[in-house]
């Protein structure tokens, strides 16, 4: 139960390394700015705002077609200064100066949205046009040809190619969960602050680079087999990483070497502009993003670190334990085991401060991924009104990397007499903001179940499109 921050090397050659700490002894990665001042400017202040007056020039219309949560898309976009103008019919995609479409679900399903309402043949035609776009994984997908997903099914024709499933018979697990690098094919502009650098997958299917479309593919990667990471051409953009994801800070470690420990460990980094940087330069070609990198210090994250002589990658995962205090208010814990309360006359909850402040506070240090645990349960809340949907929603405003939720999912019914199913708690989670669950209890009593009747169908352990 006890809180961890979990971090894990990976190098050019695939290896891996990880260690946890303690909630209590991890010292947060802060950049020294007394020392190293950014040399660019904050991006708040590079972004176009709006006035009082009517602009366009601040408005993004956005492609939604409801299949599944576009929160963090939606809080990316308002985060960097712009406004949201969502897509109701066709005539919007017509007049749209920027369009992003975030695409999730599955590809069948997507295309018959598209088709039935008529956004296809606009999509394809805002598209052929040369006016800005930028498609986010599914969002990149349906470019293509077609897709083996539930199919074939024909996706809008643009690109040639068929979109595959990844093959897991060579020990790669499927889906693509996680960070990885890309290689950058040609310019692209809005991957000019990602270089190498890190960036964030979930997906099961994946376009192949060939020569029907090698003038479409701007970067690849490699997972199991080269891939097509993002495509440019012209106004036109799409990825298939997640930039609301992929964060707004990677710490790049220029140097480490092997059995260096915690009281001496100093290791520098360049801190740049990630994830953000993507959908900043698509919203603004002229922003000169953070190209020059700084350089700073991390120290004391880990008792000891192995690592290989290659460049390496360091990923930090921020786990808070969360529970109610005696007064009701949520707040991030550490227990001895169990004991979560201070050995005090008072004997009250350890209270390491608010869930959704920490959380921000750790992604601006340079978490890659933070992690919930809610160790209460909160059975009294109707489903609506659960706390840690609130912790998720506010969280999502201004961490843009991975959040996961783990605890209390499982079949409940609440104090007004309403049963919720495991699943329909798991999948409020998920359009609250969380992009992982961690499954526990509910985990166990889906094996029970199954091998007592060989049915199961009420569980959140349900398949997912990614």
């Amino acid at each position: 139960m006890e809180g961890v921050a979990c971090a894990s090397f990976t190098s050019s050659a695939s290896k891996s390394l990880s260690f946890s700490l303690s909630q209590s002894s991890i010292i947060t990665l802060r950049q020294n700015y007394h020392n190293n001042t950014l040399k660019s400017k904050s991006p708040r202040k590079l972004v176009i705002r709006a006035s009082s007056g009517s602009s366009s020039g601040s408005v993004v219309t956005l492609l939604d077609y409801g299949a599944g949560n576009v929160r963090s898309v939606r809080n990316a976009i308002r985060y960097l200064g712009y406004e949201i103008e969502d897509v109701r019919t066709p005539k919007d995609i017509l007049n749209a100066d920027r369009l992003i479409f975030p695409g999730v679900g599955a590809f069948a399903s997507a295309m018959d949205v598209l088709t039935k309402t008529g956004m296809a043949e606009a999509l394809c035609t805002h598209i052929e046009n040369d006016r800005p776009f930028l498609g986010i994984c599914l969002g990149l997908q349906l470019l293509f040809d077609s897709s083996e997903e539930n199919g074939p099914v024909n996706g809008l024709g643009l690109i040639p190619g068929v979109v595959g499933r990844f093959n897991s018979l060579n020990g790669f697990r499927v889906p693509h969960i996680g960070w990885n690098a890309l290689q950058i094919a040609k310019d692209s502009e809005i991957l000019d602050d990602i270089g190498d650098r890190h960036v964030y997958f979930v997906h099961s299917y994946r376009a192949m680079p060939s020569n029907d479309n090698k003038e479409w593919v701007s970067s690849t990667c490699n997972y199991g087999d080269d891939f097509i990471a993002s495509i440019r051409r012209g106004n036109v953009h799409a990825v298939q990483f997640h930039p609301e994801k992929s964060g707004g800070k990677i710490f790049v470690l220029l140097t480490i070497r092997a059995y260096l420990f915690i009281d001496n460990w100093f290791i520098d980094k360049i801190v740049s502009d990630v994830g953000l940087s993507v959908l900043r330069r698509f919203l603004n070609p002229k922003s000169q993003g953070s190209k020059k990198p700084t350089q700073g210090k991390a120290s004391k994250l880990a008792k000891r670190v192995i690592a290989s002589e290659s460049r390496t990658i360091l990923h930090v995962i921020a786990c808070l334990d969360v529970r109610t205090n005696d007064k009701g208010d949520l707040v991030v814990t550490k227990g001895d085991q169990y004991d979560v309360r201070e050995q005090t006359k008072e004997n009250e909850v350890r209270n390491l401060g608010k869930p959704v402040e920490l959380a921000g506070q750790y992604y601006q240090d340079g978490a890659d991924e933070v992690s919930f645990l809610n160790i209460t349960g909160f059975r009294d809340f109707p489903l609506g009104d659960l706390p840690m949907l609130q912790v998720l929603r506010h969280t999502s405003e201004n961490v843009f990397v991975p959040l996961t939720v783990g605890g209390g999912i499982r079949d409940f019914t609440d104090a007004n007499g309403r049963y919720y199913s495991s699943l329909e708690v798991a999948s409020e989670y998920f359009r609250s903001g969380a992009d992982k669950i961690s499954i526990g209890s509910d985990a166990v009593y889906a094996a029970e179940e199954y091998i007592k009747t060989k049915v199961c169908n009420t569980t959140s352990l349900k398949l997912y499109n990614l």
